[in-house]
């Protein structure tokens, strides 16, 4: 059974992103001043119609643990599955997104990307990417838009080691921001194709102040969300 509502879901998934794709073409070709919020409205679009699949045919739904944060702030999510994405853009309203810029040559995905407003980060241009996100952040904080980024740069499975990326911290210093750390099980239920019914939770920890030490920061981050994971995995 379980095989089959996963069936079903990647056929509405897959169904539901082509038609947006293609129907929303004409997005690309607005200038920015609308076309950013256009591009991040189809965004929500396709959040909401995967997270509607999601439940009516794999019987996942979701729980959300703490207070979301709202306007310019800086939010260090896990990252389990592709549902991280989908979930924390609904619920972080616009946020922009921090993510690697190879993802950006993904057609129709990654041209919707840029035209949402995303933060490309190269990891091979050391201190001069880090200026280019520092600005690119900056500018998506004074239009009072978060700023959503994985630390560990990659998805992990349940359990798996932690890898945090010094580039949060990067961030978190050049633009003295509060820092929001989110915990989540997505990948105990999204596990690739197979989708296993239940609950995810997300969940909304205390906020990380701006101006703490590099070290400092990391420790608070890591622990918080890691700590809050583990036990949302084990229930």
């Amino acid at each position: 059974m379980t095989l089959l509502r996963s069936f079903l879901f990647m056929t509405w998934f897959l169904a539901a992103t082509v038609v947006l794709a293609i129907g929303a073409l004409p997005i690309l070709a607005l200038p920015r001043r609308r076309g950013r919020p256009a591009a991040a409205g189809l965004g929500r679009v396709w959040a909401r119609a995967t997270l509607w699949g999601l439940q009516r045919f794999a019987r996942i739904g979701m729980r959300v643990v703490g207070n979301v944060p709202e306007g310019p702030v800086l939010v260090a999510a896990k990252h389990m599955s592709m549902w991280d994405t989908l979930a924390l853009h609904l619920l972080l309203q616009d946020p922009a997104i921090v993510l690697k810029r190879e993802l950006l040559r993904i057609p129709f995905y990654g041209w919707y990307l840029a035209k949402a407003g995303a933060i490309a980060i190269d990891r091979g241009g050391a201190a001069s990417a880090l200026r280019r996100m520092q600005q690119a952040g900056k500018k998506a904080l004074a239009e009072g838009r978060p700023i959503l980024i994985f630390p560990e740069g990659t998805r992990k499975k349940p359990g798996a080691a932690p890898d945090y990326k010094p580039g949060v911290a990067g961030l978190y210093s050049l633009l003295g921001v509060t820092c929001v750390p989110v915990a989540l099980d997505s990948g105990v239920y999204w596990t690739g194709f197979a989708k296993k019914p239940g609950t995810i939770t997300v969940q909304f920890l205390a906020p990380i102040p701006p101006g703490l030490k590099r070290q400092e920061f990391m420790a608070r981050l890591e622990s918080g969300i890691e700590t809050s994971t583990q036990r949302l995995i084990a229930g």
